[in-house]
C-alpha cells in the first residue's frame, strides 16, 4: 500500500461507516458458515488465519514476509480454497460498500443538502444561477448527444449467474435496511441471503471455455433490460423538461440526448472474429431486444389500462385504433383502450417477425428490407391491411401518442405519465434498432482491401507503391461516381472479402433497421487523408455512400481515431488537409445535425454556422498512454482537442469528439464527471462520445440506481462544460500553462520512454514479473491480446499492458514519468512550485490529472510489487527495472506531496480512500498466492487446478480492484 495513504478517522467518520461495517461482517459472516459447513474445520480455518493475517499486516501488526511465507507452503487444493474464499469476500464487499454510497445519497437528500455535483438538480441550479441566454444555449446544444458506447473487449471476469445473485443479495440487504423485520421475517431474509451465498460459493468464478463474439454481444444486451431501457428514457424526459422550465420555447432536449451506442460486433480491428454474419448477428439481436420490450410493455399496459368506456370517455381516433383490433365488438368493447393496445400489440408483431425473421439477419436476403429507413416497409400485408407491420418507429409512436392523447382528454395525466410515457420515451431513445453499432478497422486493412479493388477494377495496378498526393487523387475521382468496383463475379483474398461482407452487413442492416442502426466508421491508427478517403470508397461499394449532384452522400460518419501521441501532435494538420477536399467537405457538410434547422427556426437571430456540417474525431486514450505514458498522454489529448477545435471553428463545423476511455486511469479513466469538466474550452458543445467498458460497465449500470447516478454524471458534465466557464484559468495566464505543460509532458515522456522503450530487456521483464501471459487466457474477451503475433510492446493491446501492471500492484501506466517530470521542471524554482499548486487549486484539467494519478498510486503496493520483481530470475534485469520503478514511485510520490500540500494521497476522495481501507486485505493474499501458483506453473509443474488458481487470483484482483484494466 502506498505510502502516502492514511487512514486516521474521527468520530463521525466512524458513526457514517459503522454501517458499512455491519454489512461486511455480515455477508463475511455468512460466507464463513458456508466455508466451514461445505468445505469443514480445516478449510475454514484457513480461511480464518489468513483473513486474520491479511488485516494484521494492514494495521502493521503481521510481519508481510512471514504471513506470505505461511502461504507460499499451501498445497494447490488448499491455496485453491484460500483464493476462492478471497475472491467472494472482496465481491460481498463489493456489495456492501455500493450500498453503502446508497445510504449515504439518501442521508445527503434526506438532511434537505444541495444537490450534488454530477446530477441534473445541481447542474440546473447551476445553470439558473448563470442566468444563461435560450439562444446562446440553444446554439451551444443544437444537436446534443450524450452516448456510453459498450465496447467488444472487456475486462469483465464475472460471469452473468455471478451478476444475478450479487443481485439477489443486494435486494435482500435492501429490504434489511428500508424494510422493519419483525424475528421470523428477519430469520427468513437470513436464510435468504445464506442461500445466494452459498449459491454463489458454488457457482464456477470463471468461464472453463474462451467467451465467443455472440457471447460477448449478448452479455452486453443485458445491461438493457437491466437498466437502460428504465433509465435513459427517464432522463431524456427529465432533461427535456428541465430545459423547458428554465429555457421555455428553446427547444432544447426535444430530442433524446442520451442514446446508445456499441462496438460489440462491428470492432474488428485485430479482432478476427468480427464477420459480415456477427454484424447481422448483432444489429438483429438489438433490435429484437427493443420490439421484445416494448411487447412486453405493451403486454403490462393492457392489463393496467382497465379503464371502462363508460366511466372514461375517449377521442375519436383512439375509438378507431379500437376498433382495428381483431377483438373488435366483443365483450371487452367496453375497454377500448385495452382493445387499442391489442392492436398495436399486433401491428408489432407483424414488425417484430419482418425484422428479426428468418431472414432477416442475412444481408443477401432478397426482399428482406424496404427502402433505408423504412422498417418492413410493404411488408407484412397489403396496403389497407391495418396489421401491416410499423414502417417506422415513428408510426409505432404515433399510435402510442394517439393513447396518450386521448387519456389526457379526460385529466386522465397520471394514468398517462406512468407506464405509457416510459414507453413512450423509450421508443423516441431507442427506436428499432436499439443501439448505434458502430464499425471500426485499423488503416492499413483498408489499405490493403482498397488495392485488391483497384487492382480488380483497372484503376490501379499497384495502390500501395502510391504517394499520398496521388492517392488522394484517384480517391477523390472514385467518389465523383456510383460505380461498382467489383462485379458479381470477383475473386478476393480472404481479407477483402471478409471486409467487403461487412460493409454488406452493415448496409442491410442500415436498411433494415434505420441509419442509427450502423452509424459510424471508426478509422484506427488514422495518419492521413487517404485513410479517411479509403473508407469513404468502401462505404460506396457496400451502398452506404451515393454521389448525387451535390456531391457525396453518406448515411455512416467517418471516424479518424488518432492513437499514438505523434498521430495526436498531427491530428488538426490530418483534419484541416481533409476538409480541404471538396468530395469529403461534401460529405461533412451532409451530416448537418436536424436540431440546426430547428433551433434556427426558434431562434433566427442566433448565431450560424457555415455549413454546419458533423465531424466526428475519435481520441485514443489506451494506445497513447502505453505509447507516451500517463502525462505525456493527457497533455497531449488537451492539446489535440485544441487544435481540433480551432479547425472546426475555421471550417465552420461541429466537432463531436468520441474519447477512448478505458477504464483505468492508465487507460484514459476515472471520475466522467471531472474527465468531462476538465476538457478544453469548445471541445465538448453539447456533444460526448465515450467507451465504457470492462468491470466499469458493471461498476456503472448493473442496476437502476447506479445507472441513473452514472448516466446523469455525463449529462451534467456535458452540459456544464457547453454552458458555463469551466476552464478556471484567466486568460493572461494560458499561455503560461500551456507552455509549461508542453515542457512536463515532453520531460514526463522522456522519463517514460527510457524505462519502456530504451532499458535493455525491459520486455523480458514485463512479461516475466507480470501475468501478462496468463491472461490471454482468462477467457475474458474474444479477441487476440496483441494485434499482431510478436513480443513488441507497441502491438500489445493496451488492456493486457494495463491489467498486467494492475494485477502486480505496480500501477505503471497510471503515474511513471510523472515525478521525474515535475521535478526536473519545477527544480529550485519556488515560483514555478507555486505555478503547479495555483493550477492544482484553479484548472480542472491539471488538478484532475494529478488527482487521478494519486487515485492510482493509492492502489499500488511496491511491497507486493517486489515480490512479482522475484519471478525475474536475471537479478541484474530485476535490479534494473526494478530499482528505476521504486525510485520513480517514490519521487512521484514527494511530487505530489509538494505540489498539492497533502501528505495523503486520497484526501480529497472520501469514498475512494474508505473502499481502499475496506477492501486492499483482500487482495493480500491474492497477490501472494499469485505469485507462488506463477511459480510453480513456469517451472513446469503441469497440475490442472494450478492453471485454474492462477486464473481465479485474477479474478479475484480484478473484483477487489474493480478497474483493473
Amino acid at each position: 500500500m502506498s505510502e502516502l495513504l492514511h487512514f486516521t478517522t474521527t468520530d463521525a467518520d466512524r458513526s457514517a461507516t459503522e454501517p458499512l461495517r455491519d454489512d461486511i461482517r455480515l455477508l463475511g459472516g455468512l460466507l464463513g458458515d458456508v466455508i466451514r459447513e461445505h468445505e469443514g474445520e480445516r478449510v475454514f480455518g484457513l480461511v480464518e488465519d489468513a483473513r486474520v493475517k491479511a488485516f494484521g499486516v494492514r494495521r502493521q501488526e503481521v510481519d508481510r514476509a512471514s504471513f506470505g511465507g505461511t502461504l507460499t507452503g499451501l498445497s494447490t487444493r488448499d491455496a485453491l480454497h484460500v483464493i476462492r474464499a478471497f475472491s467472494h469476500f472482496a465481491l460481498l464487499a463489493n456489495i456492501a460498500e455500493d450500498l453503502h454510497r446508497e445510504r449515504r445519497r439518501a442521508a445527503h437528500v434526506a438532511a434537505g443538502e444541495d444537490p450534488q455535483d454530477g446530477s441534473l438538480a445541481a447542474t440546473f441550479r447551476k445553470l439558473a444561477g448563470a442566468h444563461i441566454d435560450g439562444d446562446t444555449a440553444a446554439e451551444r446544444l443544437a444537436g446534443a448527444t450524450v452516448v456510453p458506447v459498450i465496447t467488444a473487449h472487456p475486462t469483465e471476469t464475472r460471469r452473468r449467474t455471478v451478476f444475478e445473485a450479487q443481485s439477489h443479495i443486494k435486494r435482500l440487504m435492501r429490504e434489511r435496511t428500508r424494510m422493519q423485520l419483525d424475528p421470523s421475517e428477519d430469520a427468513e431474509n437470513m436464510r435468504q441471503i445464506k442461500l445466494w451465498v452459498l449459491t454463489l460459493w458454488q457457482t464456477a468464478l470463471i468461464r472453463l471455455s474462451k467467451i465467443t463474439i455472440t457471447d460477448e454481444i449478448d452479455a452486453g444486451l443485458r445491461w438493457y433490460d437491466a437498466a437502460f431501457f428504465e433509465v435513459m428514457p427517464t432522463l431524456n424526459a427529465e432533461l427535456r423538461d428541465a430545459f423547458a422550465a428554465l429555457l421555455p420555447g428553446a427547444g432544447i432536449a426535444d430530442e433524446p440526448v442520451l442514446q446508445a451506442g456499441s462496438w460489440i460486433g462491428g470492432d474488428r480491428d485485430g479482432n478476427p472474429n468480427v464477420t459480415g454474419d456477427v454484424v447481422a448477428y448483432a444489429t438483429r439481436r438489438a433490435a429484437e431486444t427493443a420490439l421484445d420490450h416494448y411487447l412486453d410493455e405493451l403486454d403490462k399496459l393492457q392489463t393496467s389500462l382497465s379503464l371502462s368506456r363508460r366511466m372514461a370517455p375517449v377521442t375519436d381516433e383512439l375509438l378507431t385504433l379500437a376498433q382495428h383490433a381483431a377483438d373488435a365488438g366483443d365483450a371487452r368493447d367496453d375497454e377500448p383502450y385495452r382493445q387499442a393496445l391489442s392492436y398495436v400489440h399486433d401491428r408489432l408483431m407483424e414488425t417484430h417477425g419482418v425484422v428479426v425473421g428468418a431472414d432477416a439477419g442475412d444481408p443477401g436476403a432478397a426482399g428482406a428490407a424496404g427502402p433505408a429507413g423504412a422498417v418492413g416497409a410493404g411488408q407484412g400485408g397489403e396496403a389497407d391491411d391495418p396489421y401491416v407491420a410499423y414502417a417506422t418507429p415513428e408510426e409505432f409512436l404515433a399510435d402510442l401518442d394517439v393513447i396518450d392523447a386521448s387519456l389526457r382528454s379526460t385529466s386522465d395525466d397520471l394514468i398517462a405519465d406512468d407506464r405509457l410515457a416510459t414507453l413512450r420515451e423509450a421508443v423516441r431513445t431507442f427506436g428499432f434498432h436499439l443501439y448505434g453499432l458502430d464499425l471500426r478497422q485499423n488503416s492499413e486493412t483498408h489499405e490493403a482491401t482498397i488495392a485488391e479493388l483497384f487492382a480488380w477494377a483497372g484503376v490501379c495496378d499497384d495502390y500501395a507503391a502510391l504517394d499520398e498526393d496521388a492517392r488522394v487523387e484517384l480517391l477523390t475521382a472514385e467518389l465523383a461516381n456510383n460505380r461498382p468496383l467489383a462485379g458479381p463475379n470477383a475473386t478476393f483474398s480472404e481479407t477483402t472479402t471478409k471486409e467487403l461482407a461487412i460493409t454488406a452487413a452493415a448496409a442491410h442492416a442500415v436498411r433494415t433497421f434505420g441509419e442509427k442502426a450502423v452509424p459510424n466508421h471508426v478509422i484506427s491508427m488514422c495518419t492521413s487523408v487517404s485513410d479517411m478517403l479509403e473508407t469513404a470508397v468502401l462505404l460506396k461499394e457496400a451502398g452506404l455512400l451515393t454521389v448525387t449532384p451535390e456531391g457525396p452522400r453518406c448515411s455512416v460518419n467517418i471516424v479518424p481515431l488518432f492513437e499514438t501521441i505523434e498521430d495526436l501532435q498531427v491530428s488538426a494538420t490530418t483534419l484541416r488537409a481533409a476538409l480541404a477536399v471538396p468530395a469529403y467537405r461534401a460529405l461533412v457538410d451532409s451530416k448537418a445535425p436536424p436540431a440546426d434547422t430547428h433551433c434556427a427556426q426558434m431562434h433566427p437571430g442566433s448565431p450560424a454556422r457555415k455549413g454546419g456540417g458533423l465531424q466526428e474525431v475519435m481520441l485514443g486514450y489506451s494506445d497513447s498512454n502505453k505509447d507516451g505514458g500517463y502525462m505525456a498522454a493527457n497533455w497531449a489529448l488537451y492539446r489535440a482537442e485544441l487544435d481540433l477545435v480551432e479547425v472546426a471553428e475555421e471550417a465552420g463545423i461541429r466537432l463531436r469528439l468520441f474519447h477512448g476511455r478505458g477504464g483505468t486511469v492508465g487507460r484514459g479513466g476515472g471520475p466522467s464527471y471531472d474527465a468531462i469538466l476538465a476538457q478544453p474550452p469548445g471541445a465538448v458543445r453539447g456533444s460526448l462520445r465515450l467507451t465504457e467498458q470492462g468491470e466499469i460497465i458493471a461498476a456503472k449500470y448493473a442496476e437502476p440506481k447506479l445507472a441513473t447516478r452514472n448516466l446523469e454524471a455525463l449529462v451534467s458534465a456535458t452540459i456544464e462544460s457547453s454552458l458555463l466557464d469551466v476552464e478556471g484559468l484567466e486568460p493572461s495566464e494560458v499561455e503560461d500553462a500551456y507552455a509549461a505543460m508542453d515542457e512536463i509532458a515532453a520531460l514526463a515522456r522522456e522519463a517514460y520512454g527510457d524505462l519502456v522503450h530504451r532499458t535493455d530487456g525491459f520486455v523480458d521483464y514485463f512479461k516475466t514479473s507480470t501475468p501478462v501471459a496468463e491472461i490471454g487466457e482468462l477467457n475474458i474477451g474474444s479477441r487476440p491480446s496483441s494485434r499482431k503475433p510478436t513480443s513488441s510492446i507497441a502491438d500489445l493491446r493496451a488492456i493486457p499492458w494495463v491489467m498486467s501492471w494492475s494485477l502486480c500492484r505496480v500501477m505503471l501506466p497510471g503515474w511513471y514519468g510523472t515525478g521525474t517530470a515535475l521535478e526536473r521542471w519545477i527544480g529550485d524554482d519556488d515560483a514555478r512550485l507555486a505555478q503547479l499548486r495555483g493550477y492544482v487549486e484553479r484548472w480542472p484539467f491539471f488538478r484532475s490529472v494529478i488527482s487521478n494519478m494519486a487515485q492510482v498510486m493509492a492502489k499500488s503496493d511496491l511491497g507486493l510489487a517486489a515480490e512479482y520483481a522475484e519471478l525475474v530470475e536475471d537479478a541484474d534485469l530485476r535490479a534494473r527495472v526494478f530499482d528505476k520503478i521504486r525510485d520513480e514511485h517514490a519521487r512521484t510520490l514527494a511530487m505530489y506531496e509538494k505540489i498539492t500540500g497533502h501528505d495523503d494521497l486520497l484526501w480529497d476522495n472520501a469514498a475512494l480512500k474508505r473502499s481502499v481501507f475496506n477492501r486492499f486485505p483482500y487482495l493480500e493474499p491474492l497477490n501472494h498466492l499469485q505469485v507462488e501458483l506463477l511459480r510453480r506453473y513456469r517451472a513446469g509443474d503441469d497440475d490442472p487446478q494450478l492453471k485454474r488458481g492462477i486464473l481465479l487470483t485474477m479474478n479475484g484482483l480484478a473484483t477487489a480492484l474493480r478497474n483493473s484494466g
